[in-house]
């Protein structure tokens, strides 16, 4: 009998079962229905009883059973054997006993010592609630996620702006949208839904523009393709703003109402206050910890008077005088003057776009934004008391995310993308862009990071968390000198917003010891020698460089991943993780959960499988870890383990004593009666089990829209403790916060300044109103020797390093090559499938050329991850991913060029320290025909560790739970 035949009876002694989870083979996390027999995984399908994907499942969530029985899997404890050198790959295995031992000694004494010299930054998990409470409690300020080198800039720029963003906690609504407009977007952010989204939205007649200097992906069913030139969105955003306010094709009631475009700015240049908002002292001040206490210019009275003040109207534009004498415009009208000369030509001239279309496109935006307009039969009433009897919408929807963010601009960018959906007024309406829970969320957050080396103390937790969201200068963590206490820099004068971290930054840092130098780096889940790192060559020298004494310059560096990556080969201490399979998860409203617009959703992962060989998930080894160390939010009064294990961490942690608010929000309560927030439930993960993994919240229709200004949401999202305060939240057109930073770098104001040689840059990148420069490596780069911009996106297929091994995908994608225009290649003589050589300032590359209509002529592009190193991922030797992919990653760099003193900036957004992946310039060539036939840089092959499935070398196929080799036997 074959081992599967679809119309062959099942064997009859087979047990079969169906059980629930939620995929991880991408950041989307769709629910999931798991087919077992006999205990081994036969196929995974979609849930259609899941509120994100209803059932829809895409090539990665079907072929999350090759992840499961990868022979790339690590299934022991390693430890670098003594003899070897760091980077061979040859380990001993040990027992989690041992590994235990090794890391208890290790950080117990750095604990009592020097906790900053742990450092602990992890890639693509979503359990930042645990890793982050664990850095916090070790007392190490050294804690990020991979934020930094992902999105951070779509996070800051529009959360800075308007309380909220996209990805996780917003998007667009294509259910109304009349117009789809999308910017920069890789082709698998929220795949499923978005997806399913798109093709609603078109066959409902909406018109989607795509706006990228590739077509691929979503683009690919676009209406109409605008390519624009790397790096210059934040022009083109510019250029739009100037004609709907020349043409007067804004939401003027919306503006008025719910941003702070008629709010007064002091223009004053010897006032201390100089560009902040004028403070009413007779003014509802509602949130003492952020007042509101804002001037209007009363059109009807022509005076000033409180902002919302009953019956007023503010002029949007002028220039006044308060009755003290001082010099005022409103927020709206410094925007008008900023954008005067951001003409459709002026645009054209760096975006590469013709200015007829910018202004069709303005237009279009416009027309449609005031001319069909959504009404909701919907009630509701805002936070000053008036009522509404419908909820209004403009239905044009945007979406943007890396191709935005991966900019040295881009958080001015983004934050012009934001303004502009709101002069469009689509903020939290029908058919335009919509919040889900737990955002909209103060501007900024609530959460402050420490301020000052004090914070750091031994055997002491942070009196902070490690990340969070700046206010004015006092909130950096600096030292007196104003120099970074983080080793990535991060909340410094350098990078001052930088919510997220520079994982970019640290191994450069840890390596050269600046600020300082640390003692151990542990790594979960980020591919820090190959696809996490730019300039990966020097990366990967930096991890086996050594002192003039023999040590190590990251003296212990510690990996937990469940599978043979790049980077384990380097690490001195192997921790084998789970796959998602195999282990508890949650996806929380503490962190990123997964909401709808109609109100909060978490869901769980749990094993449908045991754990391969030894494996541990690397929750459980924090939660073991965190009782070794007797952190105290692990540990009782007395000094014992307070939770057994992360399943018990989950059930019965609180943010605070009798909160009850933790990790999930179905099922709580004693008797699990309660939504949101209740008491500890110790059979909540049953719940969850029982109900597809996933709790749905269903806000009252009242409650789902204009949250930043709903009184009844306000009040609940307070009550469950999703928001500390209900006042409004104001979408800031002008940024106070960003002029609060600029005041200091400029001498303005007392308390912290930046230091001397930092001031010209924190002056000119903190506008409070958004601007257009070039990237900071571009303007470094001679644009006659590198013509042309070079970027990497992850394809539809796959997610990361993790998917690029993946038996059915790699099937879609077995290598990669250089997307060029033809007319661009041709120009240098090159053919289609030509090898060719890519260089950088910073390096060069050899691999194919793929001739490509798709892609604007100064671009070239390729699917990042896809090249591996040889032998890593327990692919062969002879390999594709090896031999004819490659790794752009080569040709970046993470610092910039030093400057006239010498001193290295990171390359990143000087706001907020996004990596800046896309703005490397580069050359191409035709490889000469003695160049072997392989892509290049090459590395010596990576040996297969203990305890790993050895590959048996032939071809390999899958049958329904059981593998065969061509000679037949099972495996």
């Amino acid at each position: 009998m074959p081992l599967h035949d679809p119309i062959t009876p099942p064997l009859p002694d087979a047990q079969t079962e169906v059980k629930t989870t939620t995929c991880y083979m991408c950041a989307c996390r769709c629910g999931i229905r798991v087919h077992l027999r006999n205990g081994e995984v036969r196929y995974i399908e979609g849930n259609p009883d899941h509120p994100l994907n209803k059932g829809i499942l895409c090539a990665k969530g079907s072929s999350g059973i090759m992840k499961q029985y990868s022979p790339a899997r690590l299934t022991q404890p390693l430890r670098r054997k003594a003899s070897s050198e760091r980077g061979a790959g040859e380990f001993e295995a040990i027992s989690w006993d041992e590994a235990f031992d090794i890391l208890d000694k290790k950080l117990t004494h750095l604990r009592a010592t020097d906790p900053k010299k742990f450092a602990l930054f992890t890639g693509r998990d979503q359990m930042q609630a645990l890793t982050g409470l664990f850095a916090r409690q070790f007392g190490t300020p050294n804690y990020a996620a991979h934020g930094g080198f992902c999105s951070v800039n779509m996070a800051a720029g529009m959360i800075y702006t308007i309380g909220g963003s996209f990805w996780e906690f917003g998007g667009p609504d294509l259910e109304r949208a009349k117009l789809f407009v999308m910017i920069g977007t890789a082709e698998d952010h929220h795949s499923n839904p978005l997806k399913s989204a798109l093709g609603q939205f078109k066959r409902n007649g909406g018109k989607f523009i795509a706006i990228n200097p590739v077509r691929t992906g979503y683009a690919a069913i676009a209406d109409e393709w605008v390519p624009i030139k790397t790096g210059t969105d934040g022009a083109l955003m510019l250029a739009i703003i100037h004609e709907l306010i020349a043409l007067g094709l804004y939401d003027r009631e919306f503006l008025v109402r719910y941003t702070n475009a008629g709010q007064l700015v002091n223009l004053d240049k010897d006032s201390d206050e100089f560009g902040l908002m004028m403070r009413n002292p007779a003014g509802d001040i509602i949130n003492p910890l952020r007042p509101h206490n804002f001037y209007w210019w009363d059109r009807h009275g022509d005076k000033p008077v409180a902002d919302h003040t009953e019956g007023a109207d503010p002029n949007l534009l002028g220039h006044f005088i308060m009755p003290d004498g001082t010099e005022v415009k409103p927020a709206f009208q410094l925007l008008a003057d900023r954008v005067k000369s951001c003409t459709p030509e002026w645009a054209e001239s760096i975006t590469g776009i013709a200015a007829d279309t910018i202004r069709r496109l303005a237009h279009e935006m416009g027309i449609t934004a005031r001319d069909q307009k959504i009404e909701l039969p919907i009630a509701w009433t805002d936070c000053w008391g008036k009522s509404h009897a419908t909820v209004t919408g403009n239905p044009v929807a945007f979406h943007a995310m890396r191709g935005l963010a991966a900019h040295s601009n881009g958080f001015q960018t983004i934050r012009s993308l934001a303004i502009l959906m709101s002069l469009l007024g689509t903020i939290d309406r029908p058919g335009g862009f919509r919040h889900r829970a737990p955002y909209p969320r103060a501007v900024p957050p609530n959460a402050r990071p420490p301020k000052g080396p004090a914070s750091v103390k031994p055997n002491t937790p942070l009196d902070a968390p490690p990340l969070g969201w700046l206010e004015s200068p006092e909130d950096l963590f600096v030292d007196a000198a104003g120099e970074p206490v983080r080793l990535d820099k991060g909340f410094s004068w350098e990078h001052p917003l930088s919510v997220h971290g520079l994982m970019h930054n640290v191994i450069t840092n840890a390596w050269r010891g600046d600020p300082y130098p640390i003692d151990t780096l542990l790594l979960f889940m980020a591919n820090m020698a190959w696809n996490s790192s730019m300039n990966t060559s020097a990366v990967r020298r930096m991890l086996v460089d050594k002192r003039a004494d023999g040590s190590y310059k990251i003296p212990f560096l510690v990996v937990c991943d469940a599978f043979h990556s790049e980077t384990t080969a380097f690490a001195d201490l192997v921790l084998p993780d789970t796959t998602y399979l195999e282990r508890h998860d949650v996806m929380s409203m503490l962190d990123r959960p997964i909401s709808e617009f109609e109100g909060p959703v978490d869901s769980v992962r749990i094993p449908v499988v045991p754990p391969k060989g030894e494996c541990k998930p690397f929750q459980e080894v924090l939660i073991e870890l965190a009782g070794r160390l007797k952190l105290p939010a692990f540990t009782t009064p007395e000094g014992g383990r307070k939770y057994k294990d992360y399943p018990d961490f989950i059930v019965n942690y609180e943010t605070a004593p009798g909160s009850g608010i933790g990790f999930l929000t179905g099922w709580r309560g004693k008797d699990g009666e309660k939504a949101m927030r209740g008491e500890p439930n110790p059979q909540q993960w049953e719940r969850y089990a029982e109900n597809n993994c996933v709790h749905h919240h269903h806000l009252p229709p009242a409650l789902q829209y204009m949250r930043n200004w709903n009184r009844d949401y306000m009040q609940w999202a307070q009550s469950v403790g999703i928001r500390r305060d209900n006042d409004p939240i104001t979408i800031h057109l002008y940024s106070e916060f960003l002029q609060r930073f600029r005041l200091a770098a400029e001498g303005k104001t007392q308390g912290r300044q930046p230091p001397d040689h930092l001031r010209e840059r924190v002056a000119t990148y903190f506008d409070p109103l958004p601007f257009w420069y070039e990237p900071l490596e571009m303007r470094q780069t001679d644009a006659t020797e590198y013509p042309l911009n070079a970027v990497t996106q992850r394809p539809m297929a796959m997610y990361h390093s993790w998917d690029s091994q993946n038996a059915w995908l790699r099937q879609i994608h077995a290598h990669n090559a250089l997307f060029v225009n033809t007319r661009t290649a041709l120009d240098q003589g090159i053919q289609d499938g030509d090898w060719i050589w890519v260089e950088s300032p910073w390096g060069k590359v050899r691999c194919l050329c793929k001739h490509s209509e798709a892609v604007e002529p100064g671009t070239v592009w390729t699917w990042n991850a896809i090249g591996k190193a040889k032998g890593a991922w327990s692919l062969s030797q002879d390999a594709n991913e090896s031999q004819k992919g490659f790794l752009l990653n080569h040709l970046i760099s993470e610092e910039l060029r030093a400057d006239d003193q010498g001193r290295r900036f990171s390359n990143s957004d000087p706001v907020t320290g996004q990596a800046a992946w896309y703005d490397v310039k580069v050359r191409i060539c035709k490889a000469d025909a003695e160049n072997p036939l392989q892509t290049w840089p090459q590395f010596d092959a990576q040996p297969s560790y203990p305890g790993m499935t050895q590959v048996v070398p032939t071809w390999r196929a899958w049958f329904a739970g059981s593998s065969k080799n061509r000679e037949g036997g099972a495996q």
